[in-house]
């Protein structure tokens, strides 16, 4: 029987279609975790200036430009003729805007060309061709983690509460766990020579506080608690959206049943994953291990075979 005394596993799941990229997340990720300063370099793709996780970004909100619509409305609008300063002042009365603080129309009042219960900007006849999608990423603390088996010194470990995490004081800096991971997360640091990443705030765990960068979501785009919950939570999220008119919502890494025994940090999409820079069907690198060292130990004992029986058969 499970030790009463053991707490649930816990994670993230994170909701992208709340997000409004405001990088509180990667903030409150280094200022707790003293994590250096890495560049801020813009990728000259996008606003998105920390680029990608790495061994000194944590958290890594994603800023995707997209020519598309927005829950089936009709994309190629062409708006050479629309006078935006015309629009900005119909802001508060033009049927197909919104006003502030406002989410969605009214189903029995959505404009023409607008599907029922969605946002409708200030465009011609409530459509448009422009969207951002914004993701905040993380570590995915894997079911079946990778980093954990091919860890020479024991530095990665699973805490009591399902998390993975590196103890940088044991950490070697042989760096095979970069290489094993399905998603890209793992890192080593230049300067030091270690591997780091995402620990899900293990020390705020342990006194009963919730993850910095969760604590610090304006939106709750980002929430935290058990696993099993947040699943739960999460598949009902996608029902509401798929009702309003969004199809596109899908959840990515939460199941059990997917290449890595779903993850400890899972998402709500509003496009395919590779869109989000995601693996479409990650899967636990060291999969086939148990099969490649059988064969290399059965390679192994018939080339021994053969070297005995050749000195056997050597005359003497």
């Amino acid at each position: 029987m499970p030790d009463s005394d053991t707490p649930p596993r816990m994670g993230f799941f994170t909701d992208t279609s709340v997000c409004i990229g405001c990088k509180a997340c990667e903030v409150a990720c280094k200022e707790w975790n003293a994590i250096p300063e890495d560049g801020l370099e813009l990728t000259g793709m996008s606003y998105d200036n920390t680029q990608g996780l790495g061994a000194d970004t944590w958290r890594h909100v994603a800023f995707i430009e997209q020519r598309t619509s927005l829950g089936g409305q009709e994309s190629g609008v062409a708006h050479q003729d629309l006078d935006v300063f015309d629009a900005a002042r119909r802001l508060d009365s033009s049927p197909s805007s919104p006003g502030p603080g406002a989410s969605a129309p009214p189903p029995d009042q959505a404009p023409a060309g607008a599907p029922a219960g969605q946002i409708s900007p200030a465009s011609p006849d409530g459509r448009t061709e422009l969207r951002w999608l914004m993701s905040s990423d993380v570590c995915k603390h894997c079911t079946h983690a990778a980093c954990l088996d091919v860890c020479p010194t024991g530095s990665l470990f699973r805490t009591e509460f399902g998390t993975v995490v590196v103890q940088e004081d044991i950490c070697n800096g042989c760096g095979y766990c970069v290489p094993a991971c399905p998603y890209g997360v793992i890192d080593l640091r230049p300067n030091d020579g270690r591997a780091w990443k995402c620990t899900l705030c293990y020390d705020r765990l342990g006194v009963g506080m919730e993850p910095a960068c969760a604590k610090a979501c304006p939106t709750d785009s980002i929430q935290f608690g058990p696993l099993e919950e947040l699943r739960e939570r999460a598949s009902g999220r996608v029902e509401q959206l798929q009702a309003a008119g969004v199809p596109e919502a899908r959840l990515y890494g939460e199941s059990p049943e997917d290449g890595v025994g779903g993850d400890g940090a899972f998402f709500l999409l509003l496009d395919e994953p590779e869109v989000y820079g995601l693996p479409p069907d990650p899967v636990v690198t060291t999969r086939d291990l148990p099969d490649m060292w059988r064969h290399a130990a059965m390679a192994a004992a018939s080339l021994a075979a053969v070297a005995v029986a050749s000195f056997l058969r050597r005359p003497r």
